[in-house]
């Protein structure tokens, strides 16, 4: 009898490691990884806003104006986008269009951040002046826009991050008295200046990760474009300034940086550039003409957005994934990963 029932015993405890084994399978088999795009193709005539979900295409406009998606952020199952179309300003949920601005004016949306119930967009607005023009940094929250700039230059905001109750944005804005372009952040409508007022310099994006701020952009050495990126206002230069470079999209994972953006070679060609903890990878691409604009980390994957021989291109982990079939142009402007 005891014989018996030990061997009950040992079965039971080995049926329940076995089913413990099948739901830990069952775990893994359901995770998920999404992986989002946004930006346009051309039809021929004129540049169509799309989204892609795992490389499957979704027109965000018909054709018949031209139109860009910049930025993409989502947030369970809601996708949100920024672009523009006919000069408006828009954010699609979902597909559904919802336009910032009128259309009096041409303004432009770069950037899109959701947190909580509040959406927030970064971009530029042009203001008619009587002897011209003047370009204007933005902020819209829930479609309600504000004016970051406080002088009366060009200025333009192009990346926006909510960390808890502060909202970074990245962008620049000319000195008056040198009218040369200042990399600037904002927090919470406060300016901070990158750079002196002397070189001319850009901050093309921002990222927040615990009480680290960290910027991507450019500044003017010895009439070269050179690659920055600031932390915490310290800046960091990441290419060597011979040839003409830019960073433009930053993420960190893992207490990893990581930024994309480009180098050119000695004959100005433009080679697409990671760099990780301020080191420049190896080349991802040979195509004509690419371009690395934004960069997304999930799992120690990283994912690059961009174009090559205008098709629109992500790279996983340096292997090319081609979107469009070169056709006519294409890009991706950004990219977003989401994992459940």
């Amino acid at each position: 009898m005891k014989t018996q029932i030990k061997l009950l015993a040992l079965l039971l405890i080995c049926f329940s490691y076995s089913c413990s084994k099948d739901d830990d399978a069952s775990d893994k088999e359901e995770s998920v990884t999404d992986v989002y795009a946004v930006g346009y193709e051309s039809d021929g005539t004129k540049n169509i806003a799309k989204t892609w979900k795992n490389g499957v295409a979704t027109s965000l406009t018909n054709g018949a104006n031209d139109a860009n998606a910049a930025s993409v952020h989502v947030v369970g199952e809601d996708v949100y986008v920024a672009g523009n179309e006919n000069n408006v300003a828009v954010i699609w949920k979902n597909g559904i269009k919802t336009p910032l601005t009128d259309g009096s004016r041409p303004v432009f949306v770069f950037s899109v951040f959701v947190s909580g119930s509040d959406v927030y967009a970064a971009g530029m607005e042009v203001f008619p002046l009587s002897n011209g023009e003047r370009y204007t940094a933005r902020l819209w929250k829930n479609g309600v826009g504000i004016t970051l700039n406080e002088n009366k230059e060009h200025a333009w905001a192009t990346s926006v991050y909510v960390h808890g109750n502060d909202v970074y944005v990245a962008g620049y804005e000319a000195d008056p008295t040198t009218k040369k372009f200042v990399a600037k952040i904002w927090k919470n409508g406060m300016a901070t200046a990158l750079t002196n007022n002397l070189s001319g310099s850009t901050a093309s994006a921002v990222f927040v990760s615990g009480t680290d701020v960290y910027v991507a952009g450019s500044d003017f050495i010895k009439g070269k474009s050179v690659a920055f990126i600031w932390k915490n206002g310290v800046a960091t230069q990441l290419s060597n300034g011979t040839t003409d470079a830019t960073a433009t999209s930053v993420f960190v994972s893992n207490n990893n940086v990581y930024v994309a953006g480009s180098v050119n070679d000695p004959n100005q060609n433009r080679i697409p550039t990671l760099w990780k903890n301020n080191f420049p990878t190896k080349s991802f691409t040979k195509g004509i003409d690419p371009n690395a604009n934004s960069v997304f980390v999930m799992d120690n994957d990283v994912y690059i957005g961009g174009s090559e021989t205008k098709v629109a291109t992500i790279w996983k982990n340096e292997q090319a994934i081609k979107l469009t079939d070169g056709t006519y142009k294409a890009q991706v402007n950004s990219v977003f990963v989401t994992k459940k």
